[in-house]
């Protein structure tokens, strides 16, 4: 009995379960230092694998932090999406307590993500900018499919701005939530709500 619990416990990961290993440790260790200061082989030693191995899967230290960020931007990007025919207002509070949530169970991802734009590489940076691009036009199709603003109102400069703008409010509420806020989930939410109807509505 034993030696079967000792061999599922060494089973050998599918490629799909080794990669999202990895980079679950690098979020960890990217929300936790700057870019720079994250070894590589750091990951390899947590992870229990060889350096060779991470580097068959991520041939350099950037594509590996992109893959973080990558990974953390789909994440959001899907639970973020609207819902055809549900007004925006309807689906605010739904959506941000759905993206609360995951920001709470993955904290190193989101941090780690947002880490990007400081990191000194500029492929890095792409990526991240490329995340917080398609954030920003997801926010701003379902507020042209929304009869309460029209499709007009997606194209007002002042209104992709106002976007922009409340993408980095939420982010800097949530991280500075996750430093240990007095402010429960309930009360985060209904903060970065009102801020983004308070915009769209002058």
């Amino acid at each position: 009995m034993a030696a079967n619990q000792g061999e599922r416990t060494r089973r050998r990961l599918s490629t799909e379960e080794r990669r999202e290993q990895l980079l679950s440790v690098g979020a960890r260790l990217f929300s936790e230092k700057p870019y720079d200061e994250v070894r590589i082989e750091r990951v390899a030693e947590i992870a229990g694998v060889s350096r060779g191995l991470l580097y068959h899967y991520f041939p350099a230290k950037r594509d590996f932090f992109a893959a973080v960020v990558e990974r953390e931007s789909e994440r959001m990007l899907r639970m973020t999406a609207a819902v055809p025919g549900v007004p925006v207002r309807e689906q605010l509070a739904a959506g941000l307590d759905v993206y609360l949530a995951h920001v709470a169970e993955h904290a190193h991802g989101y941090r780690a993500f947002h880490r990007a734009e400081a990191a000194g590489d500029q492929a890095v940076r792409r990526v991240y900018r490329r995340a917080l691009a398609a954030q920003e036009r997801q926010i701003l199709a379902a507020l042209a499919a929304d009869p309460e603003f029209g499709a007009a109102f997606e194209e007002r400069p002042e209104v992709r701005l106002a976007v922009r703008g409340w993408l980095a409010f939420t982010t800097a509420v949530c991280l500075e939530w996750l430093r240990g806020s007095e402010l429960s989930r309930e009360q985060v939410r209904d903060l970065c709500a009102r801020a983004l109807l308070g915009v769209l509505a002058h």
